[in-house]
Order: C-alpha cells, then sequence, then structure tokens
C-alpha cells in the first residue's frame, strides 16, 4: 500500500478530505510519508453526538504531525436527500479550501468497496458511460484534480494497515443504517459478492477503467459536434436530432452536466428520458422541472436551461430617445433607409403622446397596416413562433391611450407609415443575443 502515491507531483500544497475514519487516517497517513505541504480538511456533518469528539481528535492531530487544519460544521440540512446535500457542501469546501492555499490537488479516501457501492447505486438510478463507470482514480476538474489512490484496496486491506501502524480512527455509527442507499448495498449486497470472490473489486475496478475508456472516446466524437450543436447555452434541436440516439443522449448528458459543474450524481437516466421526450413532442413550447430549482425550457427549435421563476414584472416605460428592454435596443433615428419591422415611422401629428413601452396584457390586439384588420396579439404571437417565455415581457409601443402601434421586429399599425409617406418621427429596434444563464 506504500507505493499508492509514487506516481504523483508533491511540489505544492495538497488537500485531503479526513473524517477520522480508518480509510481516510490510512490516506492521511500515506501523505505524511510523501509531504508536510498538507492541509488536512474536516467536515462535522453535525448529526451524531461523537462527532465533536472527533473533530477535536484531528485538530489535535493536525497539531502535533505539523499539518494544516480547515474545518466546518454543518449548521442545518435543507433537502430531502441528506446524501446529496451533505456532498454537495463537502465538495464546495474543498473547493474553497484548494482555492486558498493554491492547490491543485485533492485526496480523497474512496476504496474498492466504495467503488462496488457506486456502481450499483448508478445501475439502480440509471446513468450515461461515464456514471455508470463509478468513481475515476483521478477526475480532473477545470482548476484541479480529485486523487483517490485507494481504490484498488478493501475496507478490510484499509483496516488491516490501520492496525498494523497503529494508526487511531474512529467508526460512523450512522454508517450501520440501513435506510442510507449506499449503506443498505454495503451490508446486504457487498458481502454476498465477496462471498464468491474475496477480490471481487478489482473486477469492479477492470470494469470502471473499461467504461472510463468508452467514455473518453465517445467525449472525444461529442467534443467535435457540440459546436454546431449547443452554442450560447442554446441547444439546436434539429442538429441534435441528426445524431444517432446514443450519441444524442451522451451529448445531452455531457451539455447538462456541464451546466450543473460536472456533477454527474445529480442527473439521471430519467431526466435525459425527459428531456428526450419534450424534443420529440410536436408542441413547440414545453418546460420541464430540473434539479437545484432551475427549468428546461424548449421554443420551437430552441433547448435551454434557466432558473426558475415565476414572476413576471409589469413594466410601463416612457419612450425617451434611446432605452433598452430585455434584449432589444430603441433608438429615435434622424435617416433609415430600410422599411422592415424593426423600423417605426410615425406622424407626430396623428398619434397621442408620450409614447410608451408596455409588456403585454389579456386581450391586447392591433389593428394592422393596410387592412384595417384588429388582430389578437396572441394569434400574432403564435403565428411567429415567439416562444412562449417572451410572450408577458415582449415590448409593445402604445401612445398615451394604450393603442398598440407597432409590435418590434414582428407587425406594425395602421399608424406607422412607410418611407416614401409622411412622416416626422423614425424609431428603429435593434436586437441582440439573449442570455439564457
Amino acid at each position: 500500500m506504500d507505493q499508492v502515491l509514487n506516481d504523483i507531483n508533491f511540489n505544492n500544497y495538497v488537500v485531503v478530505g479526513v473524517s477520522s475514519g480508518p480509510d481516510s487516517m490510512c490516506l492521511l497517513d500515506l501523505l505524511e510519508k510523501k509531504t508536510n505541504k498538507i492541509v488536512v480538511c474536516h467536515i462535522n456533518h453535525n448529526i451524531r453526538k461523537e462527532s465533536i469528539t472527533e473533530e477535536n481528535y484531528i485538530k489535535e492531530y493536525c497539531k502535533n504531525h505539523k499539518l494544516i487544519f480547515e474545518s466546518m460544521t454543518i449548521k442545518e440540512y435543507k433537502e430531502n436527500n441528506f446524501e446529496n446535500e451533505a456532498r454537495k457542501i463537502r465538495y464546495n469546501f474543498y473547493e474553497k479550501i484548494l482555492k486558498k492555499y493554491n492547490s491543485n490537488k485533492l485526496f480523497l479516501a474512496h476504496h474498492g468497496d466504495d467503488l462496488i457501492e457506486t456502481v450499483l447505486m448508478k445501475i439502480e438510478r440509471g446513468s450515461n458511460i461515464e456514471g455508470y463507470a463509478g468513481i475515476k482514480r483521478i477526475s480532473k476538474l477545470n482548476n484541479y484534480e480529485i486523487i483517490r489512490p485507494l481504490l484498488s484496496y478493501t475496507k478490510k486491506d484499509i483496516i488491516n494497515y490501520d492496525k498494523s501502524h497503529n494508526i487511531t480512527y474512529f467508526i460512523d455509527s450512522s454508517n450501520t443504517n440501513t435506510d442510507y442507499t449506499r449503506n443498505w448495498y454495503r451490508h446486504k449486497v457487498l458481502p454476498i459478492l465477496k462471498e464468491k470472490d474475496p477480490n471481487i473489486h478489482l473486477k469492479f475496478l477492470k470494469y470502471s477503467e473499461t467504461l472510463q475508456e468508452y467514455n473518453n472516446f465517445v467525449d472525444r466524437i461529442i467534443e467535435k459536434k457540440l459546436p454546431n450543436i449547443y452554442k450560447n447555452k442554446i441547444i439546436n434541436i434539429h442538429r441534435l436530432n441528426e445524431e444517432d440516439e446514443f450519441i444524442k443522449k451522451n451529448i445531452l448528458y455531457y451539455i447538462i452536466n456541464d451546466i450543473y459543474n460536472n456533477k454527474s450524481n445529480i442527473i439521471t437516466e430519467k431526466h435525459i428520458q425527459s428531456i428526450l421526450s419534450i424534443i420529440n413532442n410536436n408542441k413547440p413550447n414545453l418546460t420541464i422541472d430540473m434539479p437545484q430549482n432551475k427549468v428546461l425550457v424548449k421554443e420551437y427549435n430552441k433547448l435551454y436551461i434557466k432558473e426558475k421563476s415565476n414572476n413576471i414584472t409589469e413594466y410601463k416605460i416612457e419612450f425617451q430617445d434611446n432605452i433598452k428592454i430585455n434584449n432589444m435596443v430603441f433608438k429615435k433615428e434622424n435617416i433609415e433607409k430600410t422599411d422592415g419591422n424593426d423600423i417605426c415611422r410615425l406622424n407626430s401629428k396623428l398619434i397621442k403622446f408620450p409614447l410608451y413601452f408596455r409588456n403585454k396584457k389579456d386581450g391586447d390586439y392591433i389593428i394592422l397596416k393596410n387592412s384595417n384588420i384588429k388582430k389578437k396579439l396572441k394569434d400574432i404571437f403564435i403565428e411567429n413562433k415567439i416562444p412562449l417565455s417572451k410572450r408577458k415581457t415582449y415590448p409593445l409601443l402604445v401612445d398615451s391611450t394604450d393603442k398598440i402601434i407597432w409590435i418590434p421586429n414582428i407587425k406594425k399599425s395602421n399608424l406607422c407609415y412607410k418611407k416614401e409617406e409622411n412622416y416626422d418621427i423614425i424609431i428603429k429596434c435593434i436586437e441582440r443575443e439573449e442570455d439564457y444563464e
């Protein structure tokens, strides 16, 4: 076991997650044989009375061994899934400490038994190739890498190491609670697998490494295809649908895990199937709820994820010479040669000032240019494929009587004039790229 860190560079500080259990205390001992530039990270999950004793022990250990000690206590849990929330808090803390000490290496004490449990849990939940592979020995993230050097060893190997090296450790009593999914696999399934083959963890490790090789190959394909499908945080549905179903699924996993900062435990097969179902649905405007208060939106040929919000703010803004509303800029111009729906020409003698931009109201209509036909805004938005999410906030030019004069870039009323007619006001609309983050 002393050889597991031989291929690691130890020039700078390294961060190690230490719970006080046999696994992390073993890893800490192995690291100390290689370097003294160690930052020990401890998270007190605050669910057992023994937690404070364990924290004090690690703090004293670090003092005696001249190691840096960083800790945090979780004050409260807000989500229903304790395991997922605790994991999220832990990794946020690790990232904070890595940044503090300008470190790019995080060591964690996952072992072969953990790998088996994770693979089985992923099979139960549903995942992609990367998820089914379970735990990687080295996970490369944006600014750091996670190294798990104990994956080829079992819990039994680790405890034997601790005992032979007189390493003190504590046993977490909550690990016996089979209400937690991982503990159920640990106590109900692993003993049966190990009874058949004591080295079953090495076969799972080989399985994991093989799937990781396949996943790396698929990722290279996806990286080539992605620029044509995903741009400015928007998925082009038509181009996505040109791909094989397998590649399509993995592109979705790739994009959505990227949106969730590569935390692949958040997105499951169920989410991907839900996304595929709205892609294949003939309705042009659909949404589905996603984890962490986000929503996935389908708008005709677009697919994107945004923060969930139920608040539509009504507005009415007096037009001066230059204003910005949403992703549109409205400017008063002196000269304009074109005559499209992005240009509104008005005769000041025939309209009632002041002019305003406001959003849609129930029952809104416009009297169309050249026809005197009264048409509902709802029907115009549908005909012009305006996404449902934009209809409530789309800016409309109205006069002081609240009559709609212009739907920028879409339709003009009978109060708008062509360039060869009589007018003395020109308003131009410039539409910019939207930010879907």
